[in-house]
């Protein structure tokens, strides 16, 4: 039977002001961002100056693509769960949300578990697959096999975030990421830079670190006073329900994975360069995160706004926060642009002194970053569409129009052009097409069009 015993709330996004509460809603995302960002820049930044340029290129360079690759699978099939959320909260369904809420984080566990096991058995495989070069290799393996230990509680955490921002809390996975960043810098400074620790002792910082998030997200879950309060003992799949969540999340899932390999043959593509080239990269793509964490937030929050608003019927209230989100991400990507590309040097020069990683980082800055308002488009409308549970299409879109362009385009192209440049255009290339085919799919498959129906309780 539907429940509805849920009262407005001041994190009710189905009322007030849009632009007021998108930005209320926005910003700690983006804080919370950040400072996840803050704790990965640490990482490289106090092992490429106290270990050295090769444990640099291991810390995210030649690990990140493969650590995205699997743990973006889960996060995007748990993503329905909290899709689901939203739009149960907006129904006001209290029944459907606290089944959503204990379905959510038996896959968070469930999805941890299975991350460790793989990552500890396929590892070392993996990067050989990837052609990491033989002295980064070391550094690698030993960095992402302590990181894959963590993967349960970074899954908890990830999860019961998801949860809390799906009813209109970011503020609360702010303060517990803030906690987990200032952990992460205290631990890397002791583990790294006093103890011998290298990149095994980013890795321990890293991970402890999102242990500690990882409780305080389940502790404030356990403490809540209505429908979305967490009960250990009721964390199990709920079947039907499931199979709903698996109809939004598969897609999604699928979706991360299909993204992270096209990354992965980047990565293993770059990877045949010089080390130089491969610190530069990753040294940019710390850079580069400050970016995709602000796109991510208001992709988030195109989520979290159209659920609810789709779950409560406002339908022009749902099309309203789709147009502010675009306007809003493009006056942050002009902005941010233009810092990284007028401070690229002074930037590059918090992670290593080295004249050659440098001149690499600085080169691929010039290369990527005008092109960067060429994907806010596939970031805000997807995220507006995947809140309204519409996520097969645009995960179709997603596939021909980044993924399987950028394999071909490295595949037949890049060999016999094996340049840097002729790598990282498959970025521009990729956005500016799949922009295009989401803003047809958008304009003909509005999800602000009125349904007959709210989410159904199962």
């Amino acid at each position: 039977m539907r429940v509805r015993s849920l009262n407005r709330a001041p994190d009710d996004l189905t009322e007030g002001v849009l632009w007021k509460q998108l930005l209320r809603f926005f910003f700690p995302i983006l804080l919370g961002s950040f400072f996840q960002q803050l704790y990965n820049t640490v990482d490289a930044i106090i092992v490429g100056q106290s270990v050295g340029k090769e444990a640099l290129a291991a810390v995210g360079g030649a690990t990140g693509a493969l650590i995205n690759l699997l743990v973006g699978f889960f996060v995007g099939l748990s993503s329905g769960a909290t899709v689901l959320i939203s739009q149960f909260y907006g129904a006001r369904d209290g029944d459907g949300l606290r089944r959503g809420v204990h379905t959510a984080m038996a896959l968070a566990a469930l999805s941890g578990l299975i991350l460790t096991v793989c990552g500890e058995l396929f590892a070392a495989q993996l990067l050989t697959v990837m052609q990491t070069p033989p002295d980064v290799l070391p550094f690698a393996e030993t960095y992402i096999r302590v990181i894959f230990a963590g993967m349960i509680p970074f899954s908890v955490y990830n999860v019961g975030s998801g949860i809390l921002r799906a009813v209109g809390d970011s503020k609360g996975p702010l303060l517990y990421l803030i906690v987990s960043c200032f952990t992460n810098i205290a631990l890397d400074l002791l583990f790294v830079a006093v103890l011998p620790g290298g990149v095994a002792g980013a890795a321990w910082a890293t991970i402890l670190a999102q242990a500690a998030a990882g409780a305080l997200v389940m502790r404030a879950l356990c403490r809540r006073e209505d429908a979305c309060r967490l009960f250990l003992r009721q964390i199990r799949l709920d079947g039907p329900l499931m199979k709903r969540v698996l109809r939004i999340g598969l897609p999604a899932a699928l979706q991360s994975v299909a993204y992270s390999l096209s990354n992965v043959m980047i990565q293993a593509a770059i990877n045949s360069f010089s080390t130089d080239d491969l610190a530069g990269w990753t040294a940019y793509s710390r850079m580069d995160g400050l970016y995709w964490m602000m796109v991510s937030a208001f992709g988030i929050a195109a989520t979290t706004f159209v659920g609810q608003n789709y779950g409560a019927r406002r339908y022009e209230r749902l099309r309203q926060s789709v147009r502010q989100c675009l306007l809003l991400t493009s006056i942050g990507t002009v902005l941010l642009g233009g810092a990284m590309l007028l401070f690229s040097e002074p930037l590059l020069r918090l992670f290593t002194q080295d004249p050659g990683v440098i001149e690499a980082g600085v080169r691929m800055i010039d290369i990527m970053v005008p092109w960067y308002p060429t994907y806010i488009c596939i970031e805000i409308l997807s995220g507006a569409l995947r809140g309204a549970g519409d996520t097969l299409k645009p995960t179709l879109i997603t596939l021909g129009g980044i993924c399987l362009v950028r394999v071909v385009w490295l595949l037949f192209y890049v060999p016999s052009h094996h340049t840097i440049l002729s790598v990282l255009l498959s970025y521009p290339i990729t956005w500016i097409l799949t922009t295009a085919l989401f803003v047809v799919y958008y304009l003909r498959h509005n999800p602000g069009k009125p349904r007959e129906e709210t989410p159904r309780t199962v």
